[in-house]
C-alpha cells in the first residue's frame, strides 16, 4: 500500500489509536509538534480538501473538536488547540490522504506556526473578492446542473 494512512486503517502499519468509528480514525502523529498531537483521518482515501466530500470534512472537524475538548480536560493540561488541515503541497501537506491535525497547546509553549511568515498586502482586494465570488457562482451553477 502506498498510502501510509490507508495502511494504518488496514492494520498493516502501527499507530497509537485515540478514537475510531466506522468511517474515521484518530491517531497520534508520529512526528508531533506538541504532546498529544493527533491526526483525524477518514478511512476512505481522499487526497485533499477539494477531493473530500463536505460531510467527511464536517465529521473530521466534529471528531477534532471532541479531541480538543479532551486535551483540555486531560492530563495534557491544554489551554487551547490548533486545528488545521494542510490542503496541498503548497500548504505543507506531506501525506496525500486528507487529515486534520489537532495540536494541544499550552500558554507559553513557544510553538509558532507563523514564525518568519511575512504579512502580504493584497494589491486589489476588490478584484480578489470579485474573482472568488465569480468562482463560487460557477461552482453553485455546476452543482445545480448535477443535482
Amino acid at each position: 500500500m502506498s498510502c501510509v494512512f490507508c495502511a494504518i486503517v488496514a492494520c498493516e502499519a502501527p499507530a497509537i489509536k485515540i478514537y475510531e468509528d466506522d468511517d474515521h480514525l484518530a491517531i497520534l502523529d508520529i512526528r508531533p509538534f506538541t504532546r498529544g498531537h493527533t491526526l483525524v483521518i477518514p478511512k476512505r482515501h481522499t487526497v485533499d480538501l477539494t477531493d473530500t466530500p463536505p460531510e467527511t470534512v464536517a465529521a473530521m472537524v466534529t471528531i477534532g473538536q471532541r479531541i480538543a475538548r479532551a486535551a483540555r480536560q486531560s492530563g495534557l493540561h491544554a489551554d487551547g488547540n490548533n486545528v488545521v488541515i494542510n490542503d496541498g503541497k503548497a500548504a505543507f501537506q506531506s501525506v496525500f490522504h486528507i487529515h486534520l491535525h489537532v495540536l494541544p497547546r499550552q500558554s507559553g509553549d513557544k510553538l509558532s506556526f507563523a514564525k518568519g511568515m511575512l504579512l502580504r498586502r493584497d494589491p486589489d482586494r476588490q478584484e480578489s473578492g470579485r474573482l472568488l465570488r465569480e468562482a463560487l457562482e460557477k461552482l453553485d451553477a455546476s452543482e445545480e446542473e448535477t443535482s
